[in-house]
């Protein structure tokens, strides 16, 4: 096992010299890097869920480089570093697990968790109100995951899983008349979806990503199963796709 600092110290080295000397590197900043950055960590989700451990310490180093570059742009500005950046999580990290450093009690997880909330608010430069700190440029089922977790913080939530939520949303948006009513309803019925996930603690952008994988791969092994029985599937009327769709589906076991 090679010394760790060490390597770090290398892609540190790396990271300055593709700022000095290659052209690309050198026109960025954080606004055009951050997009970057958002691609890798859901490529890093990704690896995680795929159960491929060499994926992910690829994915692992792409987002350690985005960490380094993002820092040595700071460090241009006279405004922080990585060692700046290390320090302040470090320091964070210990002020929010007291339990382990201080004299809280943290018996389970779920006790951990509350605390941490309860740490966070009282941090300076965080934004007043229950609300304040969720960033409103996440997808759709983060901003609501993060939303429904800062209600919950304040004990506003339910103690059990809300499965009577989603169906009693479904019967409103059966109901519903208008396209504003619908519009409504359908944003109703997806928010009690993602509460359910929050309290199964599964992430519901990426189980919803994968099941939009899984349907992709379904519906390419029914086109290629009906290829071979001779037919074109645009040509096929949506019963006979749902039958090779079925097929698909016993195929691929999933």
């Amino acid at each position: 096992m090679g010394n760790g600092a060490d390597a770090v110290a290398r892609l540190d080295e790396l990271t300055r010299k593709l700022r000095r000397e290659c052209p690309w590197d050198r026109e960025q900043d954080e606004r055009s890097i951050v997009p970057h950055t958002v691609g890798e960590a859901y490529e890093l989700a990704a690896a995680a869920h795929s159960g491929d451990d060499s994926k992910l310490v690829d994915e692992l180093g792409d987002v350690l480089f985005q960490v380094h570059f993002l820092s040595l742009l700071l460090e241009e500005r006279g405004t922080g570093s990585l060692e700046q950046v290390a320090e302040h999580v470090h320091a964070k990290l210990v002020h929010r697990h007291p339990h382990i450093f201080g004299s809280a009690v943290a018996d389970d997880a779920g006790q951990v968790l509350q605390n941490w909330d309860q740490i966070k608010k009282g941090e300076a430069g965080r934004e007043p109100g229950i609300f304040g700190d969720v960033p409103e440029n996440l997808p759709g089922p983060l901003y609501a995951l993060k939303t429904q977790r800062r209600a919950a913080s304040t004990g506003f939530d339910f103690d059990h899983v809300p499965y009577d939520g989603v169906t009693g949303e479904l019967e409103e948006l059966e109901e519903a008349q208008t396209r504003e009513e619908r519009f409504h309803e359908v944003g109703d019925v997806l928010f009690a979806a993602i509460n359910v996930a929050r309290k199964l603690k599964v992430d519901p952008e990426l189980a919803l990503r994968a099941s939009a994988d899984r349907f992709q791969e379904r519906v390419e092994a029914a086109e290629e199963i009906a290829n071979r029985d001779g037919h074109q599937w645009e040509a096929l009327d949506t019963e006979a796709q749902l039958g090779y769709y079925a097929r698909a589906r016993t195929l691929l076991g999933k």
